[in-house]
């Protein structure tokens, strides 16, 4: 039996320790807070009860991937793990403390991967005594339902790294897309520009947060509008990774608006927060 220790426990690290375990993975999700291992528990079963609901799995397969998934506040529970993920918030501070831990408590031959959207592999591996084994495995929010893991081939990965985690992606249900270290490197290096251009049509007053949004799903095709998914993504963090791009290329393109900065700063985060460019309910 396979075995993954996911670090985090927050929207992407719940939804990762779900897939893997619906899998057959055995996994255990570990977090600091055990009030956040709580949550996660409840809304991975949550989302498993709507995909039965919806008829994809029964409930006899929904209580076999809930019994999969173990949770911790130590981050030795990692000593017996094939492959850890990280999935902790974007700050490359608190990642490089993990890896560095991780790396000392986790077996020598256990790749060490991580979610992140935008910080360095290649940074991250300098933290640990293996950067042949640490590898860039960004899942896309919500990872139940989106198929691309981009794979993030940092500049010591090892070839065999890569191969194993695009056939773990691939036994998860997933299309891996291998890419090569950089800030944002495909996916945000794209989509955060687009996102950021959206807000500013709003802060200069050209359109509103919905008419901007139905320019690009009706007039581009696209499922959800770049403000719409901005909220789904977190404001923070599409912050943290427009930062993140301004430091790594220099490039005063990737500045981030001030509407953005603003609506962080008042704590209107999107979904996680109830409001942000629309209000949630739910």
């Amino acid at each position: 039996m396979s075995r993954v220790a996911v670090v985090g426990a927050g929207t992407m690290g719940n939804g990762i320790a779900h897939v893997f375990a619906q899998h057959g993975w055995n996994v255990t999700l570990v977090d600091v807070a055990s009030d956040a291992l709580e949550r996660a528990v409840k809304t991975i079963s949550a989302n498993i009860e709507r995909l039965v609901k919806k008829g994809a799995g029964s409930r006899e397969q929904g209580a076999e991937t809930l019994a999969r998934i173990a949770t911790s506040t130590k981050l030795d529970s990692v000593q017996n793990v094939d492959l850890v993920v990280e999935a902790a918030t974007e700050n490359p501070a608190i990642k490089f403390k993990i890896f560095s831990d991780v790396a000392r408590l986790a077996p020598a031959d256990a790749i060490l991967a991580s979610n992140t959207s935008s910080i360095s592999i290649t940074e991250l591996a300098k933290h640990t005594d293996r950067p042949g084994k640490v590898i860039g495995m960004h899942f896309m929010n919500p990872v139940p339902l989106m198929p691309l893991v981009e794979v993030v081939r940092g500049l010591g990965t090892g070839d065999e790294s890569v191969t194993r985690v695009v056939e773990i992606a691939k036994e998860l249900g997933k299309t891996p897309v291998v890419v090569h270290d950089a800030p944002g490197f495909v996916s945000n290096r794209v989509l955060m520009p687009m996102i950021n251009e959206a807000i500013l049509c709003v802060q200069e007053g050209i359109a509103t947060a919905e008419a901007v949004d139905q320019v690009m799903t009706l007039g581009m095709k696209h499922p959800l509008g770049p403000l719409a998914l901005a909220d789904l993504i977190g404001l923070d963090v599409c912050l943290a990774i427009l930062n993140i791009m301004v430091e790594g290329f220099g490039d005063p393109k990737y500045r981030p608006a001030r509407l953005l900065k603003e609506m962080v700063a008042s704590g209107r985060l999107g979904r996680k927060s109830g409001v942000g460019f629309y209000v949630y309910r739910d």
